[in-house]
C-alpha cells in the first residue's frame, strides 16, 4: 500500500500536476438560455396583461351610470339629536334667511 501511494505521488510530481482532481464548476451563464426564455416569456404575459387591462377599463368607462337628481329620503339620513354649537344648520350648509 505504501508502495502506491510513493508511485502516485511519483508520477504525479512527473507530470506536474498537483495530484487533486478538481471538479469541473458549472456557471450560471451555462442557463442562459433558459433564462432568456423564462424573461420573454414573462415579457408577454406582461404585455397581455397591460392590454387586457386596457381593454376592460375603455369597456367601463364607455359604459353610461345612473344618476340621480336627488338621493332618496331614507329615514335615517340626517338625524341630529342635538344642535350643533354654530346653530341648527350644518356648517356648510346654506343659511336659510
Amino acid at each position: 500500500m505504501a508502495m502506491a501511494m510513493a508511485r502516485s505521488a511519483l508520477r504525479t510530481t512527473l507530470h506536474g500536476g498537483t495530484g487533486k482532481v478538481v471538479p469541473r464548476r458549472n456557471f450560471a451563464s451555462s442557463a442562459l438560455h433558459d433564462d432568456a426564455h423564462e424573461a420573454v416569456k414573462w415579457e408577454k404575459i406582461t404585455y397581455l396583461g397591460i392590454a387586457t387591462c386596457t381593454v376592460l377599463a375603455i369597456y367601463n368607462l364607455s359604459k353610461g351610470h345612473q344618476h340621480f337628481d336627488e338621493s332618496p329620503p331614507y329615514p335615517y339620513l340626517h338625524i341630529r339629536n342635538k344642535e350643533f354649537p354654530w346653530g341648527p344648520d350644518g356648517l356648510f350648509e346654506a343659511k336659510k334667511h
